[in-house]
């Protein structure tokens, strides 16, 4: 079972996963709820498989001969555990590039079962996911026994449709921390600030899977996780209404940045900052070559992240990636 199944791949970062999958050549299938996936696949020389997620019977069907599965169907709190225990049934490592907490809380939750299945769960095979997990394995290499971490996106830029109406649904009441290993709220309006390479700005505490993440790949037991917004990042209105995504000029007009505080158990603080392209640049690319090494034999079976599974330097083979240290 060598192929590698695009789930969502008629969605705006889907096509681009897909694009990216073709490019490295790897055996591909495309697929969707809807019809609108053939023409796709008959653009890109793959094969076509229309399926919706109610029936684990269809599902189990389509993913007989595959090997890898990408989801880039969000929301992801619809579409994560169907696919998540149809791969853990069929022995499919599973990827998808959500950042939705939730996502990351039932990896956790299906870890064992995952494991017993010879199964790698991924989340966040793309994304946000694998620049702050690169980011802060990084830094937390440079200090002795690392105790506490807070890290912040910087978010530039429109975002697509899918993620706005994602994001909308998704939306946390409760903004947390780790603290002491353990989940617990704090205060939302505490503004900290974060220089992401052009000097200080107040960036808003968010509740990001980052802290499962990092958690997970670095055993840090406090982390704080940040967003600063610049441009119309979180639009408003009718949502329905946005353009299928920001084009190709807006992409390169707006980079992302992460910057990211590593205190270890001496008091020693350190810094660094990640830069690196569009977050919808960086997230097809990402996924996609994560799905290759996959393919190739780099796997793992349980929930794993990014960072830990393809090491701390694998944000900086996407494109246009790097981590300076300050």
């Amino acid at each position: 079972m060598t192929k590698l199944m695009i789930y969502g791949a008629t969605g705006y970062t889907g096509r681009m996963a897909a694009a990216h999958a073709r490019k490295a050549g790897l055996p591909l299938i495309l697929a969707g709820r809807t019809s609108a996936i053939v023409d796709l696949a008959e653009a890109l020389q793959a094969e076509p498989r229309v399926f919706g997620l109610d029936d684990e019977g269809v599902i189990d069907a389509a993913l007989s001969d595959v090997g890898v599965l990408l989801n880039c169907a969000g929301p992801f709190m619809h579409t994560a555990e169907p696919l998540m225990r149809a791969a853990i049934r069929n022995g499919v490592h599973y990827l998808d590039i959500a950042a939705e907490l939730d996502s990351y809380r039932l990896a956790e939750e299906l870890d064992a079962k995952a494991l017993a299945a010879g199964v790698m769960l991924l989340p966040g095979s793309g994304g946000s996911v694998a620049m702050l997990g690169c980011l802060a394995g990084h830094a937390a290499g440079r200090v002795t026994r690392p105790q506490k971490i807070a890290i912040a996106l910087h978010v530039s830029g429109s975002m697509s449709r899918g993620s706005a109406i994602s994001a909308s649904q998704n939306v946390s009441a409760r903004t947390l921390m780790r603290m002491d290993g353990q989940l617990v709220d704090r205060p939302a309006s505490e503004l900290v600030p974060f220089d992401f390479g052009k000097g200080p700005v107040d960036s808003f505490p968010v509740t990001l899977p980052d802290l499962i993440t990092i958690a997970k790949a670095t055993g840090i037991p406090n982390i704080e996780t940040f967003v600063h917004v610049s441009g119309d990042a979180f639009p408003a209105g009718d949502l329905s209404h946005l353009p299928d995504g920001p084009s190709a000029e807006a992409r390169e007009a707006n980079r992302y940045q992460a910057a990211v505080q590593v205190t270890g158990d001496n008091g020693v603080i350190v810094r660094s900052i990640l830069d690196t392209v569009n977050g919808y640049s960086f997230t097809p690319m990402a996924a996609a070559e994560a799905a290759r090494r996959v393919l190739a034999g780099e796997s793992r079976p349980g929930f794993q992240t990014p960072a830990g599974m393809f090491g701390n330097g694998f944000a900086e083979t996407i494109a246009d990636t790097r981590i300076v240290d300050l």
